[in-house]
C-alpha cells in the first residue's frame, strides 16, 4: 500500500530500496529555505542495519503489512531457536539474530509473536515483560531509602540490571525486555 513520504510513524515498516525497514524515530523538519520533510531513523528487519532518510510529502513509499502469528519457544540449539505455531503445531526454526539481544528473555514454553512477510518468519516479539529471580545482589544497607539509589543485580539469565535497595538475592522481579529495566518486584 502506497503512503505518503510525511505520513511515516514510528513501528511502520516500509520496503525502500528493495529492502523491509521499520520506522525506528521520526523528525519533521521545517527549514528555512525549501520544503518540509520528514526525517526518519529506519532500522532493517532482516540485518538490523540503520539509515537516516528524508521523505518530502511529494514522495511516495510502499508499506509493508506483516502477518503476527503466535508461537510458542521450545528450545535453542547453537545459533538456532527452535518455535511451533500455537495453532497447526508445524515448528520453524530461527536464527539467534532474528531476536538479537532478546534472546536471554526466552523461556521454557514462552509465548511471543512471529512476523511474517510474504509466508517468511522476519522477526520476533517478545512480550513485553518477564518474570526472573535475582541470584545475586548487594545486601540492604541500614538507612539506606528506596528513592535514594539503586544497586547492581545479577538475573537468573545472566543480566545485569540496577534494581531499589530493598530487593534482595532470590526474590522474583518483573523486568521490561525492551529497555532491560526493573519493574517491580512479585
Amino acid at each position: 500500500m502506497k503512503i505518503n513520504g510525511n505520513t511515516i510513524r514510528p513501528g511502520n515498516v516500509i520496503d525502500h530500496q528493495g529492502r523491509l525497514w521499520v520506522a525506528v524515530k521520526i523528525q519533521h523538519t521545517q527549514p528555512g529555505k525549501g520544503g518540509a520533510y520528514l526525517q526518519v531513523e529506519l532500522k532493517d528487519i532482516r540485518n538490523g542495519t540503520k539509515l537516516n532518510e528524508r521523505f518530502r510529502s511529494s514522495e511516495n513509499v510502499e508499506r509493508v503489512r506483516l502477518e503476527e502469528k503466535p508461537f510458542q519457544f521450545l528450545y535453542a540449539e547453537e545459533d538456532m531457536i527452535t518455535f511451533m505455531d500455537v495453532k497447526t503445531y508445524d515448528q520453524i526454526n530461527l536464527p539467534k539474530s532474528a531476536i538479537g539481544e532478546g534472546v536471554i528473555f526466552l523461556q521454557d514454553e514462552m509465548q511471543v509473536l512471529i512476523n511474517c512477510y510474504e509466508g517468511e518468519p522476519i522477526s520476533v516479539q517478545l512480550p513485553p515483560t518477564v518474570s526472573l529471580i535475582i541470584q545475586e545482589t548487594e545486601p540492604v544497607m541500614k538507612g539506606q531509602t528506596a528513592a535514594a539509589s539503586y544497586k547492581p543485580a545479577i538475573l537468573e539469565n545472566g543480566l545485569n540490571i540496577q534494581v531499589p535497595p530493598f530487593v534482595e538475592s532470590g526474590d522474583e522481579i518483573i523486568v521490561d525486555t525492551r529497555n532491560l529495566e526493573y519493574i517491580k518486584k512479585i
